[in-house]
C-alpha cells in the first residue's frame, strides 16, 4: 500500500478498489495497478505477470473502446521515492487510461437512458461478436462445466454466509441437469461459429456513451476461458445486471434488439442458463471481497448484501430454466 499512498499523494487522485486492482482517478487520467494476488483463475503474483496482463488489457480493450486506453506505464523506485512513467528501476506497472466522465457511464444513466441507447448498444455488441475471432476450443461442454464447477468449489466456504445451502444445491443441480440434456445444443453452436473472443465482463459500469461513440471497456484479460465463449454468455451479463438493478424493461429491449441483429434462434433457452451463471459469478466475486484485508468491515457488509442478492438472482434464473426447459 506504500506505493498506492504515494500515488494518491503525488497525483491528488482518489482510490477505487476491486478484488484484483487499485484504480487511481487523477484528473483527466486513470492509473490501474493490479494487486499482487493469485486466485487460481487470476494470477497477478509477479511483476512480470502484471506487466504482461497490463499489455494484454490495453490490446484487447482497444477493440471496443479505442479512445480510452492510452498504454502501459512503468513506475520506478529511487531511494525512498517513486517515479511515475519512469523505466530506471521498475517496481510496478500501470494501465494508463483516459478518465471517462461518471455521468457517461450506463450505471449512472439508468433513470434517463432511452430505448434507442439500448438498441444501439445491442447492435454495437452484436457487430463486435460477428467480427471477433472465432475460438471454437472454448465452446466445449467440458470447458463451461469446468467454469461452473470451479464456481461451486470456490463458493463452498460461503454457504450459510452469502448463499443458502438450499440455493447452492438447487443451482448446482440445475446446471448439471442442463449439461445432461443440452450438451448437443452447445456442441452445435461451436460448429455454427457462436464461440468468439469476446469481452467477458459487459457490465453496467463498463459501458459508456461518449461523444466518439459507445465504449465498452475493462474486458477480461487475465483468463481466456472467461473472455472467450458463447456470444450469448457474453452479451447477457449486461441484461442480468439491468435486472439486478430493477430495470427489467431495458433488459428486454437490449435482449430483443440483440436477437434481431444477431438472428440467434437459441436465445430463449440459453439466456436463463447463462444469466444464472453470470449472476453466480458476481455473487462469488462479491463474496471474495469479504476476505480482502484492505477493506473495512463496513465495506464488507455492503459486499455481503450484494453477494446475497446476486446469488438469489442466480437461483431465480435457474428456477426459470428448470420450469421451462428441464
Amino acid at each position: 500500500m506504500e506505493l498506492i499512498k504515494w500515488l494518491l499523494s503525488e497525483t491528488g487522485g482518489t482510490l477505487i478498489q476491486t478484488h484484483a486492482s487499485w484504480v487511481i482517478v487523477a484528473g483527466d487520467v486513470v492509473y490501474k495497478i493490479k494487486k499482487p494476488v493469485n486466485f487460481g483463475f487470476l494470477d497477478y503474483s509477479t511483476l512480470e505477470k502484471r506487466k504482461e496482463f497490463c499489455q494484454k488489457e490495453v490490446i484487447l480493450n482497444r477493440r471496443l473502446c479505442p479512445w480510452v486506453y492510452l498504454g502501459v506505464v512503468p513506475i520506478s523506485r529511487r531511494g525512498e521515492e517513486y517515479l511515475l512513467e519512469d523505466e530506471s528501476s521498475v517496481v510496478e506497472y500501470a494501465v494508463k487510461m483516459r478518465r471517462i466522465p461518471q455521468e457517461r457511464l450506463l450505471i449512472n444513466m439508468l433513470d434517463k437512458v432511452e430505448e434507442s441507447h439500448m438498441k444501439a448498444l445491442a447492435q454495437h455488441i452484436a457487430s463486435f461478436h460477428q467480427r471477433a475471432e472465432r475460438r471454437d476450443e472454448w465452446g466445449a461442454v467440458s470447458v463451461m462445466k469446468f467454469n461452473t464447477d470451479e464456481n461451486f468449489v470456490q463458493t463452498e466456504k460461503y454457504i450459510g454466509l452469502s448463499i443458502s445451502h438450499h440455493d447452492y444445491h438447487f443451482i448446482k443441480d440445475t446446471v448439471d441437469d442442463f449439461y445432461q440434456r443440452y450438451s448437443s445444443l452447445m456442441e452445435r453452436r461451436i460448429a455454427e461459429g457462436k464461440i468468439r473472443d469476446g469481452h467477458g465482463d459487459i457490465r453496467l459500469e463498463h459501458v459508456a456513451f461518449l461523444e466518439e461513440g459507445i465504449c465498452v471497456f475493462d474486458c477480461i484479460e487475465f483468463n481466456d476461458r472467461f473472455r472467450c465463449g458463447d456470444v450469448i454468455n457474453d452479451m447477457c451479463f449486461l441484461s442480468m445486471e439491468l435486472e439486478f438493478e430493477g430495470y427489467h424493461h431495458l433488459a428486454r429491449v437490449y435482449e430483443e434488439s440483440y436477437r434481431e441483429f444477431s438472428q440467434d434462434e437459441d436465445m430463449d433457452i440459453l439466456l436463463p442458463f447463462f444469466k444464472s451463471y453470470r449472476a453466480y459469478v458476481r455473487g462469488k466475486v462479491e463474496s471474495f471481497l469479504l476476505d480482502d484485508p484492505y477493506l473495512s468491515q463496513e465495506e464488507k457488509e455492503k459486499h455481503l448484501l450484494r453477494a446475497r442478492k446476486f446469488f438469489s438472482l442466480s437461483k431465480y434464473y435457474a428456477q426459470t430454466l428448470r420450469e421451462r426447459f428441464l
